[in-house]
């Protein structure tokens, strides 16, 4: 259930490669703006090689399916990397950028190997001889070839294993809890680990291993062996031979921010800056400063902080969503930027477009408004889009964010924008349990799961309906994943509230998620509840939408990938047939992939169907332009 940040919603065309700066064709009058969104091309914030910084490695849509692209700055050269069916976003480049990693899993179902190929092109081969399949759990590859790699499976748990230039792969790490690769120093005597030994899979410990013996150099552990909901996160080595500083995040105050920790001698440096909201940084490449990515009420912002001085100076980035962002050796900053209503672009701050994909570019949409409404744990804050023609109540669909530790954002999407064209007012809701917002509200789901969100999600219901935007008779509850799992305990726990639920890859069956679903997740659903289904049963019980499924009045939607490990389909079929068993209005529709899809004419036709869908029992406009 738990989510990454997607690269993108829109797939392209394009035979010369994704990128290079080509004049894009306008759109086309036959094909609907909310389907051109989907098909724009788009490209990730390109990675490049530490030692070989023209060398560089991105995600694009250009086959209509994402996958990984190399690109040689310095000649201007494109090639597609991988090419499989379902497609691949997990890659990296080796520091000297000599060789292209990817993970390679079995029709999104997130189990397998790393591969590695040559960054001029070649074969394929596997990354690590010796390693069998696994979930992945973190990758870092040293300048001296050193590599480690981290793996979690059901039966061994979380492992970290070292491989050295032509040596097999020897185990330093094992536990049953949720463990991970944060990073390896510059020069690569040392390994940063976060992991969950305590048992709290939300809030992790940080241990510094030494690379020649696995022997313990440090450990940084805010939790108190468990007893206090305080996390850390690995952000980075310091960039330069010998530097013992690790760059950690931390939530000492309530919020994420970063610190300096010298794991060779313990000292903490502190790094208070004076900005609301969470804080995340990485290191410029000299060493000498901190690039800030500044989150604060669903938008975000860049600055340089100098370590020497303290001075923090403000990065120029339009007001938007910087979704990602990375430093360059002269200094420069190169982000990916959008709008609710303007299309992704990577930009840099030498005031140029990095990456621009030949072919027709997407349709914007119209720009969010925020709203703040008073809920049962403090003010709830949603972003909310109106259509551009016509005057309220609108048709409304409240689309759930996933995580649950995530927020909707004033950021570019897709799905949104295909539901704004067809008449509908889009609201999004950073429930409790959403980040961005402080720690208490990020923690504050525990125990009671999915019934707090839902509170936060029905005080902006009653905020929209006496407000006038949305028409109470076409109310749509719509999410994937957790936002999927949350419709569908929606549907059961207010039933009077909504007209229509869609539900893509959700939790349907809690316990049964949970005996099926990846071990990771087991530690995450341990954690929210307080235990296992064999402990607490009766908080499983009263959050499973299964529980409440006789109780659903509205017609429902569910859409799930037959490989997904996260929301497994035995638990979805087990609520499907609840829902048969009584003749409910309900379909289902399934597709060959895991927690989603990366396949662009897929996920078009996701969204038609769940457009016709919704028209077919509101009346609302049929599905087209």
């Amino acid at each position: 259930m738990t989510e990454t940040n997607e690269i993108a919603d829109g797939p392209g065309e394009g035979v010369e490669g994704p990128g290079g700066g080509a004049e894009g064709s306008g759109p086309s009058p036959e094909i609907p703006a909310w389907e051109q969104r989907f098909r724009a091309p788009r490209v990730s914030l390109p990675e490049w090689a530490e030692e070989a910084p023209d060398r560089s490695l991105f995600v694009s849509n250009a086959t209509g399916t994402y996958e990984l692209y190399a690109w040689d700055r310095a000649t201007g050269e494109q090639r597609q990397v991988t090419d499989r069916p379902n497609g691949t976003t997990d890659g990296t480049l080796s520091p000297d950028g000599q060789w292209i990693w990817w993970f390679s899993d079995t029709d999104g179902d997130e189990f397998g190997v790393w591969m590695r190929q040559p960054f001029g092109g070649g074969a394929d081969e596997p990354a690590v001889p010796g390693l069998a399949a696994s979930y992945p759990a973190g990758l870092a590859i040293g300048r001296d070839g050193t590599v480690v790699v981290g793996r979690s499976t059901d039966e061994e748990g979380a492992t970290v294993h070292l491989v050295r230039d032509g040596a097999a792969p020897v185990e330093i790490y094992r536990h049953r809890e949720s463990a991970g690769v944060g990073d390896l120093s510059h020069d690569g005597s040392l390994i940063a680990i976060e992991h969950t030994e305590h048992g709290d899979a939300m809030h992790s410990a940080l241990r510094v291993l030494r690379a020649e013996d696995s022997s313990v150099v440090a450990e940084l552990d805010d939790s108190r062996a468990g007893t206090e909901e305080l996390g850390l996160a690995v952000l980075g080595f310091a960039p330069v031979d010998g530097d013992t500083r690790l760059l950690v995040g931390h939530q000492r105050r309530g919020r994420w921010e970063p610190l300096l920790w010298d794991v060779a001698t313990g000292r903490e440096t502190d790094l208070r800056l004076d900005l609301p909201g969470d804080v995340s940084a990485e290191w410029y490449e000299d060493g000498t400063g901190l690039l800030i990515v500044h989150s604060f009420e669903a938008r975000s912002e860049l600055w340089r902080y100098d370590i020497a001085t303290g001075a923090l100076v403000r990065v120029e980035t339009p007001a938007g969503s910087v979704s990602e962002a990375t430093t360059r050796p002269d200094g420069t900053v190169e982000y990916l930027w959008s709008s609710a209503a303007r299309p992704p672009v990577v930009r840099s701050t030498d005031g140029g477009i990095v990456l621009d994909p030949p072919g027709a570019k997407a349709p914007g949409s119209v720009p969010v408004e925020d709203v703040w409404v008073e809920g049962p744990g403090g003010r709830v804050h949603a972003l909310v889009q109106r259509p551009a023609e016509g005057e309220g109540p609108f048709p409304t669909i409240f689309e759930v964010h996933g995580g649950p530790a995530w927020h909707d954002s004033d950021a570019f999407a897709s799905g949104p924008a295909a539901w704004l064209d067809h008449g509908y007012a889009v609201v999004r809701v950073n429930y409790r349990g959403s980040t961005g917002y402080g720690r208490e509200w990020t923690d504050a789901l525990k125990h009671r799961v999915g019934l707090i969100e839902l509170e936060d999600i029905a005080a902006v219901r009653e905020w929209a309906v006496a407000s006038g935007l949305a028409d109470p008779s076409k109310l749509v509850l719509s999410g994937g994943s957790w936002g999927g799992y949350l419709t569908l305990l929606g549907l059961g726990t207010q039933p009077d509230a909504w007209s229509v639920g869609l539900a893509a890859v959700p939790v349907a069956d809690y316990v049964t998620a949970y005996e099926d679903e990846m071990e990771a997740l087991k530690a995450l659903d341990r954690t929210l509840f307080g235990g296992s289904p064999e402990e607490v049963p009766e908080r499983f019980e009263v959050s499973s939408p299964l529980t409440y499924v006789d109780k659903v009045t509205a017609p429902v939607y569910i859409s799930a990938g037959v490989n997904d490990p996260r929301c497994p389909i035995r638990q979805i079929e087990n609520y499907v047939d609840r829902l048969a068993a009584r003749s409910a209005v309900h379909e289902v529709y399934r597709y060959d992939a895991g927690h989603g899809s990366l396949v662009v004419e897929e996920r078009i036709k996701q969204v038609r169907l769940e457009l016709a869908f919704a028209a077919r029992h509101l009346g609302t406009r049929p599905v087209g332009g």
